[in-house]
């Protein structure tokens, strides 16, 4: 494990190698699209100065498979989600949570990762912003961990749903929710 420096931030990709599979997934991915583009530049900027991506991804009840077989499992042509894992494909020194429920620290090594790490910042992005993203950050903040989710990094199934889960980490939390471009 890499050493890290007191203060270190974390990009936390949520969500985002997803089947797309269930009820209201070809709303989601409407909104999810067009947020791919900023949510590449953000991780590659990111990379670029040494921060640690983290894929913190739900199993889909996929018990037996481990987080490589879930990517490809996702990025099956015939998957409706393919083109998300496409687009933003963890890379082989990004770290791999499998995570059961919604938010990425329960019942996960997530917390115990970030500490050895040295993480006192998580950037939180990916979907959906009023689900994964929304308790994974307000999970982090109870953690005393500083907290980012930039708006053009997350979707939720509509914009008004997403925009209600930012104004609630926002104005609740006092959580930082600039676009990705000020982080």
């Amino acid at each position: 494990m890499p050493a890290a420096s007191p203060g270190k931030s974390a990009l936390l990709i949520v969500d985002m190698i997803n089947p797309m599979d269930f009820p209201g997934a070809d709303r989601l991915l409407r909104q999810a699209l067009p947020m791919l583009p900023a949510l590449a530049r953000l991780k590659r900027r990111l990379k670029a100065r040494g921060v640690p991506v983290i894929y913190c991804n739900d199993n889909f009840t996929h018990w037996l498979s481990d987080f490589r077989e879930l990517v490809a499992i996702c990025s099956q042509p015939d998957s409706p989600g393919a083109p998300l894992a496409e687009a933003i494909p963890p890379e082989h020194d990004d770290y791999l949570v499998l995570k059961p429920k919604h938010s990425a620290f329960l019942a996960t090594p997530l917390e115990i990762l970030l500490a050895q790490l040295g993480v006192e910042h998580v950037v939180v992005t990916g979907i959906a912003g009023d689900g994964c993203v929304l308790t994974t950050a307000a999970d982090a903040h109870m953690r005393d961990l500083r907290v980012s989710v930039p708006p053009d990094c997350c979707a939720s199934i509509t914009r008004a749903r997403n925009d209600r889960a930012l104004r609630v980490l926002r104005e609740a939390m006092q959580l930082d929710t600039r676009a990705s471009r000020s982080l």
